[in-house]
């Protein structure tokens, strides 16, 4: 067996890349929380609005 290397306390003060990964998860986690929460305010208005146009069109259509 190897014995671990002993690492000064300098290196783990000074060694960021762990809180960079961390702020990425935070800042992805938020940005789809906030793509939810605006799915699920203007989903069913632009759902409406959508068939609303279909319908449009189609009579349009119809009317040719």
């Amino acid at each position: 067996m190897t014995k671990a290397k002993k690492q000064p306390a300098k290196f783990f003060l000074n060694n960021s890349s762990g809180q960079s990964v961390l702020e990425y998860i935070i800042l992805t986690s938020l940005i789809g929380i906030f793509c939810l929460v605006g799915i699920k305010t203007f989903g069913e208005r632009l759902k409406t609005r959508i068939d609303n146009m279909n319908s449009q069109v189609a009579k349009h259509m119809r009317l040719r």
